[in-house]
């Protein structure tokens, strides 16, 4: 019946008959493909999934639509989408942000062109169980040399009151030389009363030359188990600025790619992490270049609070081929509690001479220095163990382009330490 339900989903929302093939063959694929490996995580005892297709009803779970602004934006609870703003100038120069079946009717080529195309629906089990299960999804595409100055935002909601599977897909398409400021947020609304499931993929495609500054902040409920994959394809001269906060409250399985697949490509990711209480959350993030002069760097830092477990794998590959590529990596750990576990693992794979690589990994207390020299000009213990983990996690805070946000992200981390 599984499979059935897939193809009477597709049906009902006339999917060209491309998508509904490729969600049949992914299908397929799901009961062959391995789950992805992540250390100190046991993925085989994590439900991800009940094989379900359904759509969200009508919620009484939703977010606050005061003072919104007027930057573009796309507000989706579930599987409907409430709000959506673009300014007619955007509009007029061709920049499509809407839901994926409107933009199936306006720009169905380049959707066909490039879906799937930074995230293969056969790299594995939960890629596979994505393609064939997404019950909702947006576009963004931002037209050759169209340069968006005001931050684009994505707000992507999960009802934890209902049983509807959270499994988002967001493409954004960054044309030749055109310039995009992407801010995005996933977040649980509600009573958190519902034990679900999310798999959420984002794949970002950067044209030749197109430059990207994307920043995320998740905060999903303690109820859902989550798998969650970004993943960006850089073409020539392309360029990613990743800033990523995972504040989830729930488990969580994270993919943080990059395939540099243009000669003098760029990514440049950092991404902070919190665990706390017996949550578990493994992190893989991965820069791969496959093309001459590409650069990769990678920068992760995580506090573990009370019992949590975070797993940092930070993996640079550089394919034969990429010469003069450089790859470097950080992985930083911090552990604010006897009983946290965590893991960071480098792992450089260098198939080319003429490179440049490099990485360093560290899992520790806080620093007694730190806290000495805070402590001396009249901090309590307290305030001062919170100001070395605002400045532990501020490498990403700092980047992210609107201001409330920014703040927003401080009273998360603020509201995880009260808990302790």
């Amino acid at each position: 019946m599984a499979k059935e339900n897939i193809i009477a989903f597709s049906q009902a929302h006339a999917e060209p008959e491309w998508l509904q093939v490729r969600r049949q063959t992914a299908f397929d694929k799901i009961s062959e493909l391995k789950l992805p490996l992540i250390q100190r995580v046991k993925l085989d005892r994590w439900n991800f999934g009940n094989n379900d297709i359904t759509e969200s009803l009508d919620s009484s779970n939703v977010p606050d639509f005061t003072n919104l602004g007027e930057n573009p934006k796309l507000i989706q609870v579930g599987t409907t989408t409430v709000f959506q703003q673009l300014s007619p100038d955007l509009a007029n120069k061709g920049v499509i942000f809407t839901d994926f079946y409107s933009a199936l009717e306006e720009i169905p080529e380049i959707i066909e062109q490039y879906f799937g195309t930074a995230l293969p629906f056969d790299e594995d089990k939960l890629t596979a169980y994505h393609t064939a299960y997404f019950n909702s999804a947006a576009v963004l595409y931002v037209p050759d040399n169209v340069e968006v100055n005001v931050p684009v935002e994505g707000l992507f909601y999960q009802d934890s009151d209902e049983a509807v599977p959270f499994n988002k897909h967001v493409l954004i398409i960054v044309g030749k030389h055109a310039k995009l400021s992407y801010l995005e947020r996933f977040e649980s609304l509600g009573k958190d009363s519902v034990k679900n499931t999310a798999n959420i993929a984002v794949e970002v495609i950067a044209l030749e030359g197109a430059q990207v500054k994307f920043s995320a902040i998740d905060r999903l409920g303690s109820n859902l188990t989550t798998f969650i994959s970004r993943r960006g394809r850089l073409n020539k001269n392309a360029q990613i600025d990743w800033n990523l906060g995972v504040m989830n409250e729930g488990n969580v399985v994270a993919d943080f790619d990059s395939d540099l697949v243009g000669e003098g490509s760029h990514a440049e990711l950092k991404a902070v992490a919190i665990s706390s209480g017996k949550q578990i959350q493994g992190i893989d993030t991965r820069v791969t270049n496959y093309a001459p002069h590409s650069i990769g760097h990678i920068l992760q830092h995580g506090v573990i609070l009370e019992a949590g477990t975070l797993t940092f794998n930070g993996i640079g590959h550089i394919i034969r081929g990429a010469k003069g590529a450089d790859a470097q990596q950080e992985s930083r750990v911090l552990m604010l509690s006897d009983k946290a576990r965590s893991d960071a693992n480098p792992i450089l794979l260098i198939d080319e001479n003429d490179v440049t690589a490099g990485h360093a990994a560290s899992i520790g207390q806080v620093d007694p220095e730190d806290m000495y020299y805070l402590m001396s000009r009249g901090l309590d213990q307290d305030t001062a163990e919170r100001l070395v983990v605002r400045g532990f996690l501020g490498a990403v805070i700092g980047e992210i382009p609107v201001k409330a946000v920014r703040q927003e992200m401080i009273d998360v981390i603020e509201s995880k330490l009260d808990k302790r």
